[in-house]
């Protein structure tokens, strides 16, 4: 039996089950061939856009007699999906900047799966925001620490008129995710503490500086905003 990373593990947990997965930038194949043998899924579609891992997920398809229920496909992106193939689309493991590329070039077929689990990781502020602006609602997240690195990450449905992406806390809400907020996440709990501590030290820093020293003084600015973002998260978090 496969046994799964944490971070891949909470991955599969969000994706559920349903009809058929897509798992884009599947890498090693991993997630489709365990959620497919643990019956979650009756079929998955397993791309990449580099020939490399596609062959090393082929592989691993095959050793775990996934052969006939899990397909490989080479694909930038969603491109080599069609609509509606697929009601339940995975992108995971990559930079946040990617998966909203991934989203807005293949909006369509993005948008008519029932279920899109996401875990950027970087721009997690940016990508959040632009769920919201694109008519996506997080229904489910979740946050792990694995390795020493944190790993947020959402499952969203198409819902245009779901959420607003304004008001007082949405800035508050794009930074740390409101569902990990109102659930009161142990591990962004511990994260909120490490950020504090490390932007606390980068301020002792640049107030050491000299007086005048070019880009200081809006660094500064900066850095007071996200420790006054990371205290609002801390005070809603205590609650």
């Amino acid at each position: 039996m496969l046994k799964l990373s944490e971070r891949l593990a909470a991955v599969a947990f969000l994706a559920g089950n349903g009809g058929v997965l897509a798992d884009v930038g599947t890498d090693h194949g991993y997630v489709p061939v365990y959620l497919v043998s643990e019956g979650n899924f009756p079929r998955a579609i397993a791309m990449d856009v580099n020939p490399g891992p596609l062959k090393s997920a082929a592989a691993h398809i095959v050793m775990y007699g996934m052969g006939d229920y899990i397909q490989t496909r080479l694909s930038d992106g969603v491109a080599a999906l069609s609509e509606g193939e697929a009601d339940t689309i995975l992108i995971a493991g990559m930079g946040g900047g990617l998966i909203m590329r991934i989203l807005r070039e293949g909006q369509t077929v993005c948008r008519r799966a029932r279920k899109r689990v996401l875990q950027p990781q970087s721009e997690l502020p940016s990508v959040r925001r632009f769920l919201l602006e694109q008519g996506y609602v997080t229904d489910a997240a979740n946050m792990i620490r694995e390795g020493g690195k944190y790993y947020p990450m959402m499952r969203v449905h198409y819902e245009p008129s779901g959420v607003s992406s304004e008001g007082a806390r949405m800035e508050l809400y794009c930074r740390y995710g409101r569902e990990l907020l109102l659930q009161k996440n142990e591990v962004l709990g511990d994260y909120l503490v490490k950020e504090r501590g490390v932007y606390e030290k980068i301020r002792l820093q640049l107030s050491a500086q000299k007086p005048g020293e070019t880009g200081t003084g809006q660094r500064i600015r900066e850095v007071e905003e996200v420790l006054r973002l990371n205290e609002a998260a801390r005070g809603l978090m205590r609650r």
